[in-house]
């Protein structure tokens, strides 16, 4: 089955430098920018409303991105919009937030509707940031809910730059590979 599908007539916007593991899935009104990378076993569901990535935001192994619709209970929905240059960690849930330019959202971190991460934050690994719950930039925050640690040393700000350049990267090597054992010549075991 096409990893990238469309749902009721919206077909994922992805650029041709974005790259999409063959294991991921991507659905309806969802748009990948330049270089942006989705990694083995992710789920970006745009179904009921829309998921935009920016430009060199990397979605690591098993994290699941979704929206809220639009009803009483939550007019107007909430989008997903994740910015540029974005490291999600591994298993990380994103559902109806926005994730500013230059973060960093810790392994296994939750991220749930109308919550904002302002730019260069750096989200530690487990945490829960809780609906509506808005992150100010240039920290450290962690725990269930979430907490203001302490400001970012200018090493972590620079870090925060670093692993989305090689995450880019490092999608670009894998992009490179070959599809299956098969056109490598190798059999399997």
């Amino acid at each position: 089955m096409d990893p990238i599908r469309p749902f009721e007539g919206k077909v994922p916007a992805i650029d041709p430098t974005a790259w999409v593991d063959a294991t991921a899935v991507v659905i309806g009104d969802v748009t990948l920018g330049a270089d942006a990378s989705i990694w083995p076993l992710c789920v970006v569901r745009g179904d009921i409303h829309r998921i935009s990535i920016g430009a060199a935001t990397n979605i690591q192994d098993g994290s699941i991105l979704h929206v809220s619709h639009d009803s009483r209970f939550m007019p107007g929905g909430a989008p997903l919009i994740v910015h540029e240059q974005v490291t999600v960690g591994h298993q990380v849930v994103l559902h109806g937030c926005e994730i500013g330019d230059h973060c960093l959202i810790g392994i296994g971190s939750r991220v749930l509707d109308r919550a904002v991460i302002e730019p260069r934050t750096l989200l530690g690994a487990g945490s829960l940031v809780t609906p509506g719950q808005v992150l100010t930039g240039g920290y450290l925050w962690v725990g269930a809910p979430a907490k203001r640690v302490r400001v970012l040393t200018d090493r972590e700000l620079d870090y925060l730059e670093y692993s989305a350049a090689n995450y880019v990267r490092l999608a670009q090597r894998h992009r490179m590979q070959p599809a299956n054992l098969r056109e490598t010549g190798v059999s399997p075991r």
